[in-house]
């Protein structure tokens, strides 16, 4: 019985692929195609893109002043001089790389119609994490029909070097988050000595880090090559965003779909926060698809509402991979410590709670892993200082032990799923040791 199914069954298929059984094939292309299906659905989005996190703006608001800043940096080289390097500092979502990609492309178009010699090239340090990957990824950009892999980074830097002088050429290397890169000291050094080698070219650095302590960091050698501006970016305040967030939410949705409550809500929201356009952006855009799964023709505050129970979790891991790796690691010591059962009840928002961690057990369990990590370890003042930065992001809260505890000390508290923070943290760190 079952062999004569399986006939059957080939049997059938044979008359559909040769064309002979019209009737089956006549029911088939009368069923709805699942992606036709998506077409025909309501939407409140005209252009979805233009509501992204990873969309760049034309204008920029509220970035005037650092646009004015990074032009007057770079405006040396349009006289064939050596342009000063940049640092750029601010929390995620204040617009740095947006700002620097926004003056860049101004700075290409000028060039190429008034014949200047000016080539820049965008490294991501958290992909490119050591000296040799940013040179390669440098290199490649410059000389796109060759393939460098397997030469030594001193080859590739010579080749950089060449290039400038060659072309008589002002190289500008945006090298974004910055503080990612394992051997800073040998790259900042090699870079802004290379300068002494380029005779009418000149090679000029754009770093960006979320790190407002990252230059602190550097070997006093490497500091005193450098000839930096340093600008910072500050977050967005509450009304910042709503005009962002309008300016975005006309282009990026049907008219008169987005209501002003929403906006409001999303905006605050953002602001309270961490000031981050981008966390406001992905509430809107999250919004924006609930009220299509739900057939709704307007936008309401209510969407946002619903957004940010979705969202908060990814902003929370989005914002962890940004960290400095010494932070990472002090919080992977809460984290670490948070997640074991037998941690014992204190107080923290001033009722009893669970997880609760003296201030010294974490410094002890970070000097532990930062030994695993083969990281070199913090100062106390630092560690203070990484602590005040993580409340401040909203990770962890902070309270004096107050009465009942021998001594002075902080009790710490993580602020959320301890075992995802944790997972988050293992997958960040790990990646950067290989």
């Amino acid at each position: 019985m079952e062999l004569y199914i399986r006939k059957a069954y080939y049997h059938y298929f044979y008359l559909f692929a040769t064309k002979k059984d019209t009737t089956f094939r006549a029911g088939w292309g009368n069923l709805e195609n699942i992606f036709e299906k998506q077409l025909l659905r309501n939407t409140v989005f005209l252009n979805k893109d233009i509501i992204s996190p990873h969309h760049i703006p034309e204008k920029l608001p509220f970035r005037e002043k650092q646009i004015e800043d990074i032009t007057n940096g770079l405006s040396a080289l349009i006289n064939n001089s050596k342009p000063n390097n940049l640092f750029i500092y601010g929390k995620t979502g204040t617009g740095k790389t947006s700002t620097v990609k926004h003056v860049l492309d101004q700075l290409s178009a000028f060039v190429a119609k008034n014949n200047k010699s000016a080539f820049s090239c965008y490294v991501n340090c958290r992909s490119h994490s050591s000296k040799y990957k940013v040179l390669l990824k440098s290199i490649r950009a410059f000389y796109p029909e060759k393939d460098f892999l397997g030469y030594s980074a001193s080859f590739v830097y010579e080749k950089l070097l060449e290039f400038a002088n060659d072309k008589q050429a002002h190289l500008i290397l945006v090298l974004d988050e910055i503080d990612k890169v394992k051997d800073i000291d040998d790259l900042v050094y090699s870079l802004s000595r290379g300068n002494d080698e380029v005779q009418k070219g000149s090679i000029t650095m754009i770093g960006i880090s979320n790190n407002l302590m990252f230059k602190e960091k550097l070997d006093p050698r490497t500091k005193s090559s450098l000839c930096e501006i340093e600008l910072v970016f500050n977050p967005y305040n509450a009304n910042e965003l709503r005009e962002i967030l309008n300016e975005r939410s006309a282009a990026a949705f049907k008219p008169n779909v987005v209501t002003d409550p929403a906006v409001s809500l999303a905006a605050a929201i953002a602001a309270q926060e961490s000031g981050d356009a981008r966390t406001a952006v992905m509430l809107m855009q999250r919004a924006g698809e609930i009220a299509d799964s739900e057939s709704a023709n307007t936008l309401t505050d209510i969407h946002v509402e619903k957004a940010k129970a979705s969202v908060e979790e990814e902003i929370i891991l989005s914002m962890i991979s940004t960290l400095p790796q010494q932070q990472q690691l002090v919080l992977y010591a809460i984290a670490q410590l948070a997640s074991q059962k037998d941690r014992g009840l204190r107080k923290v928002t001033g009722e009893i709670e669970k997880g609760v961690l003296y201030s010294g057990e974490i410094f002890e369990t970070y000097l532990e892993l930062a030994k695993k990590f083969d990281e070199r370890t913090i100062t106390s003042r630092w560690y203070r200082q990484y602590i005040n930065e993580l409340e401040m992001y909203g990770l962890i809260l902070v309270t004096a032990s107050g009465k009942g505890i021998k001594g002075q000390t902080r009790l710490i508290k993580l602020g959320f799923d301890a075992n995802k923070i944790k997972v988050a943290l293992e997958k960040e760190l790990f990646k950067q040791m290989s």
